[in-house]
């Protein structure tokens, strides 16, 4: 083989260069785009973590609203019995052994124990 027609043409060697510096060349617009994407992604991860922690304890505090507004509404029934002197006089004969003027109050007392205070919850 001679060099002559090893050789190409100017034109062809212009030709694959250029396929060659398209597909691996990245243009100054490009890398600033892509430099501007990186720097905003950056920017944009501490809002979003703390996005999502205040929703995470938002629905955490909704959660507790809803048990707590379970239980007041359990300790206004309560209170509502408490009024009524009906339930105040059970309490007082069950829990604390009164009886009214007059009365004698028994205290049944089980053989070889101490007797057991009843349960006034």
């Amino acid at each position: 083989m001679s060099a002559r027609t090893a050789a190409t043409s100017p034109a062809e060697d212009r030709g694959k260069g250029t396929e060659r510096s398209r597909a691996a060349r990245i243009t100054p617009r490009a890398s600033i785009l892509g430099f501007v994407v990186f720097v905003a992604a950056i920017f944009a991860v501490a809002p979003a973590r703390a996005y999502l922690d205040q929703r995470a304890q938002r629905n955490q505090l909704a959660n507790q609203v809803s048990q707590l507004q379970e239980q007041n509404a359990v300790l206004q029934q309560q209170l509502d019995r408490l009024h009524d002197p009906a339930e105040l006089e059970r309490l007082a004969r069950e829990c604390l052994g009164m009886v009214d003027p007059g009365q004698i109050a028994f205290v049944p007392v089980p053989r070889g124990r101490a007797p057991t205070p009843p349960s006034c919850d």
